[in-house]
């Protein structure tokens, strides 16, 4: 069973129309992402335990830290993505 979760994360911008902010984008840091995410999983995980019969887990949800790279071209991005793409099969077949 996979273990861990891939992501490729996209530049995306939140656009403040706001007067004080008019023409200024917004990107959150990768670190408040991952924060938020963890979050969201670990809440959801909780309610299921509480009100769906989910299985209490007794050890540590997340591991501390992530991994990050920065895509540079498409090949790249290709290479990734099929390795993402794959990367379940392998755990199966392992």
């Amino acid at each position: 069973m996979c273990n861990h979760r891939h992501s490729i994360r996209l530049k995306n911008y939140d656009y403040n129309n706001s007067a004080a902010g008019k023409g200024r984008t917004h990107m959150l840091p990768l670190h408040r992402v991952i924060q938020w995410f963890k979050t969201m999983i670990t809440n959801e995980y909780i309610r299921s335990v509480k009100h769906s019969n989910w299985r209490r887990f007794t050890g540590k949800l997340w591991q501390r830290g992530y991994y990050e790279h920065i895509i540079r071209n498409d090949n790249e991005r290709n290479n990734i993505c099929e390795y993402i793409k794959n990367n379940s099969t392998n755990w199966i077949n392992s």
